[in-house]
């Protein structure tokens, strides 16, 4: 029978235990350490894409904070599933109001997805930050901190993380590889870079789920567990749509929706981070993103996405003979 270790999910395994382990993020990290070093936390606000370290900061600061009893003093919430003014006034205020166990100078809520709280509820937090702000400091979670009113942003330090660098993804994905006794290829990484674009969640869970299927991890194993498409399949879809291929280009589309599984947005995002990359002019490139945008939008408004997808492919056919003739 195999053991509870296997089943772990392995963004927790490696989930860094202490702000020096944090990978990238230096700046934040050199600011939260100095507040940990003199114990005088302030509220905070923590922004940023998915998967840069937001979650993984807040933990690291209880740890440091409160020692081997940190989960004693320290609540995660998830917004987005408790969004509403009654939790506010429940669960967050109950525990912000009690005083912390043992010799912790206060407690920490961590809101996860704050930006999912409605108007009331962040009105309401609002004013219980006031209150307990002796006995409890909150860190805000959030990937768009336009959506967090005034008052929290001002009442919080602000600390924006950016998407991990290729070289800061690939040193933790080698890490990981190696400890779970893995091979991985240089394309598996670049692959893996690739199709999580800065989230470093993203790359180890897609890594765990290619290391099912095989130890030896490359490009392939990758876009193939992941259910997506490598860039090359893109832009061959494309170049064979401008170069007058129609059919070649159909065919194309039919690998990527039936072989790879991927939907017809999932299609749209890969063709336009590819069609930068095409050796065509500007002037060009203005036009089919306009397009696309175009696609786009009638597939969010329930548009068939094969229907609407081999229309784009027919524009930049159009449009290919167009220039070329």
């Amino acid at each position: 029978m195999a053991s509870r270790d296997e089943f772990e999910i392995w963004v927790e395994r490696y989930r860094p235990k202490t702000l020096n382990e944090v990978v990238g993020q230096v700046e934040i990290v050199r600011r939260l350490k100095g507040y940990v070093k003199k114990g005088l936390v302030p509220h905070m606000l923590f922004a940023g894409p998915a998967g840069t370290g937001k979650t993984t900061c807040a933990i690291a600061i209880a740890r440091e904070l409160f020692g081997d009893n940190w989960q004693a003093s320290f609540q995660e919430l998830n917004a987005s599933d408790e969004r509403g003014i009654q939790t506010v006034r429940t669960k967050i205020k109950d525990f912000a109001r009690t005083a912390p166990l043992g010799d912790a100078p206060f407690k920490i809520i961590f809101l996860d997805e704050s930006d999912s709280l409605t108007s009331d509820a962040q009105a309401a937090l609002r004013r219980t930050m006031e209150r307990y702000s002796s006995t409890c400091r909150f860190v805000l979670s959030c990937n768009y901190s336009s959506k967090i009113i005034e008052p929290i942003q001002s009442r919080t330090s602000v600390f924006r993380f950016r998407p991990l660098l290729r070289d800061e993804m690939t040193q933790s994905l080698k890490r990981v590889a190696r400890e779970e006794g893995l091979d991985l290829k240089d394309d598996g990484i670049e692959a893996m870079v690739y199709l999580a674009r800065g989230d470093m969640r993203k790359a180890i869970n897609t890594l765990q789920v290619a290391a099912t299927v095989s130890k030896i991890i490359d490009a392939d194993a990758v876009y193939k567990s992941g259910s997506s498409a490598s860039p090359e399949m893109v832009s061959d879809m494309i170049t064979k749509a401008i170069e007058g291929d129609f059919e070649g280009a159909r065919k194309a589309l039919d690998r990527l929706l039936l072989e790879y599984g991927l939907s017809g947005e999932d299609v749209i995002r890969s063709m336009h981070r590819e069609i930068f990359k095409l050796n065509i002019g500007d002037d060009f490139k203005v036009n089919l993103v306009d397009r696309m945008g175009e696609t786009e939008f009638r597939l969010v408004e329930g548009g068939d996405e094969r229907i609407q997808i081999e229309a784009l492919l027919a524009y930049f056919l159009l449009t290919g003979k167009e220039r070329s003739g």
